[in-house]
């Protein structure tokens, strides 16, 4: 006989006791939101839905009501004629009025300070007699007929008369412009 070796027999494993059978859990309820829950959200939606009404109400409402631009009176007193110097360009009611004053042996007119180019305050220039656009360089003399620049007319002229009280009256509501033929007109010049 041969001997064959023989593999080494494997040492005996205890045998597991079984563990005992859990029962399964049931499975859980998915529980539905609460009364106070759902009306808590609800009232959430109804309160944001109220706000943003109000807010596009609000925004639409507001066309409703005009944009008021305060602007100076177009009619004001400017003194007695007295205090206006032959020969001078008053400019104490440029800033304010927008309105020079210039006074010539025959009376007193009222110039516009608004370019006839493109709207800008042209400044008085005493020393050279005329009145010159800072903006694109045009010039007026005194009576303000255009001489030089871009700026295709005269200055204009605002109403002028003498109130009760022996005042100068200035309304600038009515304009008169002098390629029109309108520097004529009694109410453009006030003749002292």
């Amino acid at each position: 006989m041969t001997d064959t070796p023989q593999a080494p027999t494997p040492p005996a494993v205890p045998a597991v006791p079984a563990k005992p059978a859990v029962p399964a859990k049931k499975p859980e309820m998915i529980s539905s939101p609460g009364r106070r829950q759902f009306l808590s959200w609800f009232t959430v939606a109804w309160v944001s839905f109220i706000a943003a009404t109000g807010g596009a109400l609000s925004l639409c409402l507001r066309f409703l009501f005009p944009n008021v631009l305060f602007e100076p009176k177009s009619t004001f007193k400017a003194g007695m004629p007295d205090e206006y110097e032959v020969g001078v360009v008053d400019e104490r009611w440029k800033d304010k009025f927008g309105v020079w004053m210039v006074r010539v042996a025959e009376g007193i007119y009222a110039l516009s300070t608004i370019c006839t180019h493109l709207g800008c305050t042209p400044n008085w220039l005493s020393g050279e007699q005329k009145f010159k656009c800072p903006c694109h360089g045009s010039g007026f003399f005194k009576t303000g007929i255009n001489f030089e620049g871009p700026a295709p007319r005269p200055l204009e002229r605002y109403k002028i008369s003498l109130a009760d009280d022996g005042q100068i009256l200035i309304d600038k509501s009515k304009k008169f412009q002098q390629e029109k033929g309108e520097w004529n007109n009694p109410d453009s010049f006030l003749t002292l």
